[in-house]
């Protein structure tokens, strides 16, 4: 006697999906609708849901349709038509930019030479450095820490290594022990280049600057920094930050847009002083309910992530919120009209919105006034 229906093994195909010149397998159940497909093919890219046209056989797929409907079989081809501007992350995964970098870097044009000598430390300049507390040597096609700076000791207040080609921070970084910002964006800085540990016995360090590097992991030590006011680390690799972010209750701005982060932990919400937080173009789906948490927040950049809704009392708690970007998202403003404090988020809204444009309207007229008296 034969079996009444199939096991779920039993229903399992895969179809092809043929997008920018790429061929991506998606185990499926025959039995699923095309919306679920649809969830299946956004992390592999970019591509939100509602920015997806699935074609099969010169046929658009309905969300409603199921696969078994429209004789979907194992080894089906469907196309994949992507609206622009619809997307998670930095853009749609194309075929060109599956391999390691997806660099995040800026254009070729206005990067610096760094092919060139590495620019020679004078005496001059280390005096110079002594007496203003700023160590100046971005764009030096500097591969390594000049020993000279380390000699500056207690005097280093600033510390600026951008857009170089350092890979690596001695340990003897904790010699400049009154450093309040480390710049180090546009090198290639990657998991292992820096010593948390010994970053954490910089008891003065306020800001730290690590855009446009390779960074793929923050380091539970992270959480050590307690000094720590601002964290830039966007355009790297990020997949998650640690839960010992939450130790940084000093911390005030929070920037890791441009990276593959999927979730961000609950502890954000010990990071109780944060003001500004850019969590853009990730691949974030949800936020967890302790960003509720985080009363002196103003300003929330969320555009480009696979986000469908908000924490349930993010208005109601975050009474400074009045900058919420979700342009790219999948939440529209139906969901957020729904969710407690609403009104009065959106009284905030309109009201620095006005603000900024009564500021250039009075800018503007001063500027021409002086214009007209000289």
């Amino acid at each position: 006697m034969e079996k009444e229906g199939k096991s779920d093994a039993d229903n399992r195909i895969t179809v092809n999906v043929k997008f920018s010149g790429r061929s991506i397998p998606v185990e499926i159940s025959s039995e699923s609708t095309v919306k679920e497909l649809k969830s299946l093919i956004q992390p592999l890219t970019n591509v939100l849901t509602r920015g997806q046209k699935l074609i099969f056989k010169g046929k658009v797929l309905m969300d409603e349709m199921t696969l078994k409907s429209l004789e979907v079989k194992n080894g089906a081809k469907i196309m994949l038509m992507a609206s622009q501007g619809l997307h998670q992350g930095d853009g749609p995964i194309r075929k060109e930019a599956s391999t390691l970098s997806t660099v995040r870097r800026m254009p070729e044009a206005m990067r610096p030479k760094r092919d060139g000598p590495q620019i020679p430390v004078l005496k001059s300049q280390v005096e110079r450095w002594k007496a203003t507390g700023v160590v100046a040597l971005s764009g030096c096609n500097l591969k390594a820490l000049p020993d000279e700076v380390l000699t500056c000791g207690p005097s280093a207040r600033v510390l600026d290594l951008s857009h170089n080609s350092i890979q690596h921070l001695p340990a003897a970084i904790n010699s400049l022990c009154s450093l309040q910002k480390l710049m180090l964006n546009g090198n290639e800085i990657l998991d292992n280049s820096l010593s948390w540990e010994e970053l954490a016995f910089l008891k003065s360090l306020m800001v730290i600057s690590l855009n446009q590097n390779h960074i793929a992991t923050l380091p539970p030590e992270v959480g050590a920094l307690t000094s720590l006011r601002q964290l830039h680390i966007s355009h790297n690799d990020l997949t998650g930050l640690p839960s010992e972010i939450g130790l940084l209750t000093g911390l005030e701005v929070l920037k890791v847009n441009n990276n593959r982060i999927h979730s961000i932990p609950e502890s954000i919400g010990g990071c109780a002083s944060l003001i500004e937080v850019d969590l853009s173009s990730n691949l974030l789906v949800e936020l967890p309910e302790t960003i509720s948490k985080l009363k002196n927040l103003k300003a929330l950049y969320l555009k480009n992530n696979g986000i469908k809704s908000l924490p349930s009392s993010i208005f109601k708690l975050c009474s400074e919120l009045s900058i919420l970007d979700l342009h790219g998202t999948e939440i529209t403003m139906d969901v957020i009209r729904e969710l407690e404090g609403w009104e009065n988020f959106d009284e905030r809204r309109r009201s620095k919105h006005q603000k900024q444009l009564d500021f250039r309207v009075s800018s503007s007229a001063k500027f021409d006034e002086g214009a007209d008296k000289s």
